[in-house]
C-alpha cells in the first residue's frame, strides 16, 4: 500500500502578447514623417497658383539640378566613381534636345540644324542620346577608380566646351541656339497665357508639374534601385572591390552601367534645364556646374537619394536667394556694382557648407534630418525568470 501526493495541475501558459512591429503600415502612416511628406507634396501642388515667375524658376532649376543630382549620387556615392564630366552629359541632353526637335533655319550667322520631331518624342531620344555618351565613355569608366577616372572625364569638360563652341550648326556657336517649348498630348507648355482658377498660367507654371513629375518618377526610380540588389552590389564595390569580385559581382559591369544610368539622369536634367532657360548658352556647360554637383551630393549626403535633392535644393536655391535679396544683405551687391557678386558669394558659401559637412557630419544634411526624426528605441522588458518545475513524489513503499 502506497500513499502519493497528488500533484497540482500545471497553470495554463499566458498567450504571448501581440505587438505590432514599429515598421507596421498602421504606424507608417501615422507617423509625422508620413504627414510632413503630405503637407509637403500638396504645397508643392498649389505653388504655381501663389508665386511669381522668378521663385517658380527658381523652383524649376532646384528639381532639374535634384534630377542630376540623384544621378551622380548613384554614380559616386553609391558606387564610389569620382566624375568630374557631369555638366557633359547635361548639355548631351539640353542640346540634343534642341536640334532633334527643333527646325532647320539660319541666326546668329549660323545655319541651324535641326530634325523637326514631336518634342515629346525628341524629349526621350534626347535622354538615350546622353545615356549613349555615357557607354561609350562606360569602358573607360569601368576599369578606372579614383583620381584617375576623376581625371579621364575632366577631360570631357575640355571636349564638351570646345565642341559647344565650334559646332556651329547644331549649338548656335557662343550664343546657343533658341529651345523648341514642349508639346505633349496636343498642350504646349509655352509663354501663350492659360487661365486656371482666375490665375493666368505661362510657361513656368506649366513647366513646374513636369518638374515635379520627372523629379518624382527618378527619385522612386533611384531609390529602388539602391534598396535592392543592384544597390547592394553597388556598395559592396565601393566598399571594397576585391571582396565584391569575390562574391561574384561583376566590377566592370556594373561600374559601366551605373555611369550609363547617371548619364541619363544628367540628359534628363538638361532636357528640363534647356526647357525652363528657353536658351542654351555653352558657357554654361562647364567645369564649375560640375563642380556644383559634386558639391551637391556631398552637402546633401553620399549614397541618398534625399541627400541628393536636399544638397541640391541648398546650392541652386542659394545664388537666386542673394540675387533676389542683394539690396538687403551684406557685402552682396547686384553684378556690375563692384561689390561681392550673388553668384560668388554663393559659391564661398556652399564651399564652407561642404568642409563643414566633411569635417563634423560626414553623412551631409540627410544624415541629419533622419537622425532628428528617427523614433528612440523601446527599453528591453525585463526577462521573466522561469518556474522551477514542481518535484515529482516517488511515493512510499508499504
Amino acid at each position: 500500500m502506497s500513499d502519493t501526493t497528488a500533484e497540482a495541475p500545471a497553470a495554463p501558459a499566458a498567450p504571448a502578447p501581440v505587438r505590432r512591429g514599429p515598421d507596421s503600415l498602421t504606424d507608417r502612416l501615422r507617423s509625422p514623417r508620413t504627414y510632413a511628406v503630405l503637407i509637403g507634396s500638396l504645397l508643392l501642388l498649389v505653388l504655381p497658383f501663389y508665386l511669381d515667375r522668378f521663385w517658380l524658376q527658381a523652383g524649376l532649376f532646384a528639381m532639374a539640378a535634384a534630377i542630376g543630382a540623384i544621378g551622380l549620387n548613384m554614380l559616386t556615392g553609391a558606387t564610389g566613381q569620382l566624375s568630374m564630366g557631369h555638366a557633359f552629359f547635361l548639355a548631351v541632353g539640353a542640346y540634343g534636345y534642341c536640334v532633334l526637335a527643333g527646325e532647320s533655319s539660319t541666326g546668329n550667322g549660323h545655319t541651324l540644324t535641326g530634325l523637326g520631331l514631336p518634342s515629346w518624342l525628341a524629349a526621350i531620344l534626347a535622354v538615350l542620346l546622353a545615356g549613349a555618351a555615357g557607354g561609350l565613355f562606360s569602358p573607360i569608366a569601368g576599369r578606372l577608380r579614383g583620381a584617375y577616372l576623376g581625371i579621364a572625364t575632366l577631360a570631357l569638360i575640355f571636349i564638351g566646351q570646345h565642341v559647344l563652341f565650334n559646332a556651329g550648326s547644331l549649338t548656335g556657336g557662343y550664343n546657343g541656339r533658341a529651345v523648341p517649348p514642349l508639346s505633349l498630348f496636343g498642350f504646349t507648355f509655352d509663354d501663350s497665357e492659360l487661365v486656371v482658377a482666375a490665375v493666368p498660367f505661362g510657361s513656368s507654371e506649366k513647366l513646374w508639374y513636369v518638374g515635379l513629375a520627372a523629379l518624382l518618377l527618378s527619385a522612386l526610380f533611384a531609390r529602388g534601385v539602391l534598396r535592392g540588389r543592384p544597390g547592394r552590389a553597388m556598395n559592396a564595390i565601393r566598399d571594397h572591390r576585391i571582396a565584391a569580385g569575390v562574391m561574384g559581382v561583376p566590377v566592370a559591369r556594373y561600374r559601366a552601367g551605373v555611369f550609363v544610368l547617371s548619364s541619363m539622369y544628367a540628359g534628363l536634367a538638361g532636357v528640363l534645364l534647356a526647357l525652363v532657360f528657353q536658351r542654351t548658352v555653352p558657357e554654361y556647360f562647364g567645369m564649375i556646374l560640375s563642380l556644383e554637383y559634386l558639391a551637391m551630393i556631398v552637402i546633401g549626403g553620399l549614397g541618398s537619394v534625399a541627400g541628393a535633392v536636399i544638397g541640391a535644393a541648398f546650392v541652386s536655391l542659394l545664388p537666386q536667394v542673394f540675387t533676389h535679396y542683394s539690396d538687403s544683405l551684406p557685402l552682396v551687391s547686384a553684378p556690375g556694382t563692384g561689390g561681392l557678386a550673388p553668384g560668388e558669394a554663393s559659391r564661398y558659401l556652399y564651399g564652407a557648407a561642404v568642409v563643414a559637412v566633411v569635417l563634423f557630419l560626414p553623412g551631409g544634411l540627410a544624415r541629419l534630418g533622419l537622425a532628428r526624426t528617427k523614433k528612440p528605441k523601446a527599453p528591453k522588458k525585463p526577462a521573466v525568470p522561469k518556474q522551477p518545475a514542481a518535484p515529482k513524489n516517488p511515493g512510499e513503499k508499504s
